[in-house]
C-alpha cells in the first residue's frame, strides 16, 4: 500500500514505464466510472498553435500508444503535418496522471483493419458518413449521409475507409504523477533520446 492508500506498489522503484502503465491502467479500469482509457490528445497546427481533445486509447505495448481517427480530421491533419503528439491520462478517483510525448507513426493496414472490424456497425457507418472536423450545414445533412451509407452497406461487411486508420505515439517521455498531501506530489519521468533508446528515470519536483 502506498502513502496515499493506493495499491500498485511503490512506483518510484519501477524501472520500466510500460509495465507500470499497465498496472495503473488496470487499477483505473476497476475504479473509473466511465472510459478509463480516455486520454487528452495534444497536437500542434502549422502555425504552432496547440489543440487538445479527448480520444480513446485502443492499444499499447512497448512500441507505443495507439488510437484511431479520420486522417482528414483536424487532429489527423495536424499529426500528419508535425509527426509529433502528446497524451495526458487523468484518473481522478485514483488521483493519478500519466503524460506521454513522442513522435507518431501510422499503424499498419492489418492493424487498422482488425480494429475497424471490432467496431459496432453504426460506428463503422459513421466513419464513412462523417466529414470529421469540417463545417456541417445541418444535423439533417449528417443523418442523410448516415442513411445513404447504411443503404450502401446494408448487406455484407463494411470496409474501412482509406482515410480512417490509427496512429501510434512512440514515446520518448512518460511521466507518472501521484497525488500527495500539501501538493507535494510524486513525479517520476522516464526519458530516452529516441523510441529505440534506453530509458533513464528522473524524479521531478512537484
Amino acid at each position: 500500500m502506498s502513502a496515499n492508500g493506493l495499491t500498485g506498489g511503490d512506483f518510484t522503484e519501477s524501472g520500466e514505464p510500460f509495465k507500470l502503465f499497465r498496472e495503473w491502467l488496470k487499477e483505473a479500469e476497476a475504479s473509473e466510472v466511465n472510459d478509463p482509457n480516455a486520454v487528452a490528445l495534444a497536437t500542434v497546427d502549422e502555425d504552432g498553435l496547440p489543440n487538445v481533445r479527448m480520444v480513446l486509447l485502443k492499444g499499447f505495448d512497448t512500441d507505443g500508444f495507439v488510437f484511431y481517427t479520420n486522417f482528414e480530421s483536424q487532429k489527423g491533419r495536424e499529426i500528419l503535418g508535425q509527426k509529433k503528439a502528446a497524451l495526458c491520462f487523468h484518473w481522478k478517483t485514483l488521483r493519478r496522471q500519466v503524460r506521454v510525448r513522442g513522435p507518431v507513426e501510422i499503424v499498419t493496414d492489418a492493424e487498422a483493419d482488425a480494429y475497424f472490424a471490432t467496431r459496432a456497425r453504426g460506428s463503422r457507418i459513421g466513419a464513412w458518413a462523417s466529414k470529421q472536423s469540417r463545417p456541417l450545414e445541418s444535423r439533417f445533412a449528417l443523418e442523410k449521409s448516415v442513411a445513404e451509407y447504411t443503404a450502401r452497406y446494408a448487406i455484407g461487411e463494411i470496409p474501412r475507409p482509406s482515410y480512417w486508420s490509427g496512429f501510434r505515439i512512440r514515446p520518448t517521455s512518460i511521466e507518472f504523477w501521484k497525488d500527495q498531501k500539501f501538493r507535494l506530489h510524486d513525479r517520476i519521468e522516464f526519458r530516452r533520446p529516441s523510441p529505440e533508446g534506453t530509458w533513464d528515470k528522473v524524479r521531478m519536483y512537484p
